[in-house]
């Protein structure tokens, strides 16, 4: 059972997306915070598989959610769902530790996968939003270069690993790895582990 605690500042939303996860047999519903200092203070207590945070609240905001609830208990997943697909935003976010960005026009199913796709490693973002970071996205030259630790898991993301194969081989943790790719996909100017695949298979048949 994939054990989800909402945070969003609108009860209407919070309300509909209660709902929704009341109609999965596979994800349960373990609260509603109506800010982000709530929302950390929730996930501390209630140790959720998956926070479905909300960007824009009161007081304190998802960012900084985000990353106390990271910093906290690094095993919780963070999934946004927000109404902001701007480039700053996504950034913001994915540096801050979440590990996908949804929209709130996304179908409901859309949103069910989304949970379902992170807990398994996954990292959810909206077509949308790959868009804008597509869009914005630079080719990386000598200020883009890659950290030796960055360019070690790319290499092993261009070899097929897995982030639980490659945590296990680099002695880090997964979220680190997470980390790390999503440090490499802002470099590379690309949006997923396929994309950044292929520019290391590329690179390496270059060289």
């Amino acid at each position: 059972m994939i054990r989800v605690l909402i945070a969003d500042d609108h009860a209407i939303v919070r309300t509909g997306l209660s709902q929704l996860l009341g109609t999965a047999d596979d994800i349960e519903l373990v609260g509603a915070a109506g800010d982000g200092a709530e929302a950390a203070t929730m996930a501390a207590e209630l140790r959720p598989d998956v926070v479905l945070m909300d960007l824009s609240m009161p007081g304190t905001d998802g960012i900084s959610a985000t990353e106390r609830i990271v910093a906290a208990s690094p095993e919780v997943h963070v999934l946004v769902l927000t109404s902001f697909s701007d480039q700053a935003r996504i950034l913001d976010a994915l540096q801050a530790g979440a590990e996908g960005y949804l929209l709130k026009h996304s179908e409901p199913e859309v949103i069910l996968a989304g949970i379902r796709e992170i807990v398994s490693g996954g990292s959810p973002l909206d077509p949308k939003a790959a868009r804008v970071l597509l869009t914005n996205r630079r080719s990386p030259g000598p200020e883009t270069k890659l950290t030796d630790r960055e360019q070690e898991v790319l290499d092993m993301v261009g070899a097929g690993l897995p982030n639980k194969t490659i945590a296990r081989r680099l002695g880090i943790s997964e979220r680190t790895v997470k980390a790390h790719l999503t440090n490499v996909y802002q470099r590379l100017g690309v949006t997923d582990r396929t994309q950044a695949a292929l520019w290391a298979q590329r690179q390496q048949r270059d060289n």
